[in-house]
């Protein structure tokens, strides 16, 4: 749950520009309890709050499906904030667009076509079309207001939106992918979090993995999900029990994880085939030189294998995890969807 915090009066104006703002907490007095700016603050957990200063508000509104922010923060640049929870910052998404779209790529011996569930405001299809044995992309989104609204908006990704491989559907991810008839290389759930009562968490189920994501795969076809926060003290929320649910469909499943600053903690992805999903160190450099246009800022092998290293405490987590994701018991991240 994310909220404006303007606490002397002296907000935005009319073009949405902040003028002093007052953040008292823990300060007193004179200059110091002075900020000139307004502050987003988010909500990470019931006694844990995460705030930054902004120059402006770009936008803010609802959609049929989600509440919607686009911020311009002092510290992490445009930030696009969805259902009160931050989804992308530009001074960051690399790391995790790096992370979620390459190594499920470089673990394929040829992806040619590849299907996005979720993925609106475009950088995990920018992505994608880096890699040069890519013919076709679907991307599919269930609120085309987000989609429309983050092609104004950011235009890092405006190449990949007019890219004639990619092939733009406004639908339930989960019915789209479930209606098509041709098989996909590998898939990639760029999902909203799962909250209660937001649109997403059914595409976190043990039930459409194993009856809509597995037959969709083709040879080799690999799957890979944003799992949610993976640091020392959230990674029960929903990251080890998506890794554990997707065991029980895929013969080999793999879960990492990277710090990203603008998320205030480290976040997880899990990658799962029924095709052996290991690399050498060199051949995974070799994929990202000769089949890679432009260079990674992030993700090389080396970073990989730390990503996928992770902690005694989360492996501990992991290997005593049996919870499975389903629709009548399912786990949520902390906060609300708009459809609550």
């Amino acid at each position: 749950m994310g909220s404006l915090s303007i606490s002397n009066g002296n907000g935005f104006n009319d073009n949405g520009i902040c003028g002093n703002g007052l953040i008292g907490k823990g300060q007193s007095g004179g200059d110091q309890g002075q900020r000139r700016s307004c502050w987003y603050e988010e909500e990470i957990e019931e006694n844990l709050r995460w705030s930054f200063a902004l120059n402006r508000i770009i936008h803010t509104g609802a959609t049929q499906y989600q509440d919607i922010q686009l911020l311009d923060t002092k510290p992490f640049g445009k930030a696009l904030v969805i259902d009160g929870k931050l989804q992308s910052a530009e001074i960051d998404e690399f790391i995790y667009h790096e992370c979620l779209v390459h190594p499920p790529l470089l673990h394929h011996p040829s992806p040619q076509s590849i299907f996005i569930m979720g993925g609106g405001e475009g950088s995990t299809a920018r992505e994608i079309l880096r890699h040069q044995t890519v013919q076709k992309v679907v991307m599919c989104d269930i609120d085309e207001e987000v989609v429309d609204f983050c092609k104004s908006y950011l235009v890092v990704n405006k190449e990949a939106f007019c890219d004639p491989r990619l092939e733009l559907i406004i639908n339930d991810a989960g019915a789209e992918l479930q209606s098509r008839v041709e098989k996909y290389d590998v898939i990639i759930g760029d999902l909203a979090d799962p909250l209660e009562g937001g649109p997403c968490y059914k595409l976190y189920t043990k039930s459409f993995y194993e009856s809509t994501v597995k037959p969709k795969l083709g040879r080799n076809g690999v799957f890979v999900t944003q799992a949610g926060p993976a640091g020392i003290f959230s990674h029960t929320e929903v990251f080890t029990c998506i890794y554990n649910t997707l065991k029980q469909v895929f013969k080999y499943v793999v879960p990492y994880s990277a710090h990203i600053p603008s998320y205030a903690d480290t976040w997880g992805w899990v990658m799962a085939s029924d095709s052996e999903l290991m690399l050498k160190a060199e051949e995974f450099d070799l994929r990202v030189k000769q089949r890679m246009n432009g260079e990674n800022r992030f993700l090389d092998a080396t970073t990989f294998l730390s990503a996928s290293t992770l902690s005694k405490a989360v492996r501990n987590s992991l290997d005593n995890e049996s919870h499975v994701y389903t629709e009548g018991d399912a786990r949520f991240i902390y906060g609300h969807g708009k459809l609550n």
